[in-house]
């Protein structure tokens, strides 16, 4: 039977890339938290790592970003959705987690110009400071609203260090494992 797709895991890992490349493969509906967090960034006049720093004191922020999921999880429609906390709201979904080594995240996310609402860094070294900086804010914010540990392996279907592969090569990946459950 068919589920949606959800996706997490590190920054610059390539959560967006991929989940946009599944739901063109599966003809799925693509969904990004991410899109939602710079939207709600940029109406508080903020960074996402701003905003990320505010929700570990404002509990209505993780509510706005996450109240879309139990609406996704009961609908018809089959989704490939790059997010977080996706796979804990949509347990029924088939739940990848990527992984990156920290320097080439950094590398990536400095060379990424698509990216709108995040600051603009200068080296790689302020992108490498910020995304860790942004991920434990995140690993630590989760485990206090959620009870749940993102960094936990076993709370996915496959875990898929992104490194050294290109996105068709973690779409391949991910859609052999997919179509095997």
């Amino acid at each position: 039977m068919p589920r949606s797709i959800t996706i997490t895991g590190s920054l610059g890992s390539g959560k967006s890339t991929i989940a946009k490349l599944l739901a063109q493969k599966l003809g799925y509906i693509h969904y990004s938290t991410g899109d939602a967090q710079r939207k709600i960034a940029a109406q508080y006049h903020m960074t996402t790592l701003e905003l990320n720093q505010l929700a570990d004191t404002d509990p209505s922020i993780d509510q706005q970003i996450d109240s879309v999921f139990n609406q996704l999880e009961e609908s018809n429609q089959l989704y490939a959705i790059d997010s977080r906390m996706a796979w804990f709201f949509m347990p029924k979904s088939f739940k990848v987690k990527l992984t990156v080594e920290p320097k080439t995240a950094a590398l990536r996310i400095l060379n990424d110009t698509s990216r709108s609402g995040e600051k603009k860094y200068k080296t790689i070294d302020d992108a490498l400071e910020a995304t860790m900086n942004r991920r434990t804010s995140e690993i630590e914010r989760f485990k206090k609203t959620y009870g749940v540990d993102i960094e936990d392996p076993n709370n996915f279907d496959m875990v898929i260090d992104t490194t050294d592969l290109t996105p068709q090569e973690v779409c391949d990946i991910i859609l052999k494992e997919y179509n095997n459950k």
